[in-house]
């Protein structure tokens, strides 16, 4: 059973969300038209959908390293939520809320870890 605190569960739940969004912006954003223009996104997406899994995995297991990794995320998904906010797609649009809801949980996991 797990035995993580309201805020850490409330983490949790935000970091599975975001991998969700950034693998779904990821896979929309290379069936679009101008898929040459999404290069960065995708690569970025791809990237904070990985942090955020190692965040979720790494807080399921109650790590040591919960602190540093929820910093990790939060900056991923913040670089994530500021290149999808350059795009009118929807699915960015769903990412960048997404990442900016997951960035302001890791950061007071890490802030209440510290």
């Amino acid at each position: 059973m797990l035995n993580l605190t309201v805020q850490e569960a409330s983490c949790l739940h935000d970091c599975l969300d975001c991998l969700t969004a950034c693998e779904n912006c990821a896979t929309a954003c290379l069936g679009e038209p101008d898929v040459a223009m999404m290069t960065e996104c995708i690569r970025i997406d791809r990237d904070c959908a990985d942090i955020c899994a190692l965040c979720a995995r790494l807080m399921v297991r109650n790590s040591d390293l919960i602190t540093e990794i929820c910093r990790l995320c939060a900056t991923a998904c913040d670089l994530c939520a500021e290149e999808c906010e350059r795009h009118d797609h929807d699915h960015c649009k769903r990412c960048a809320a997404a990442c900016r809801k997951c960035a302001e949980s890791c950061r007071a996991v890490a802030q209440a870890e510290a």
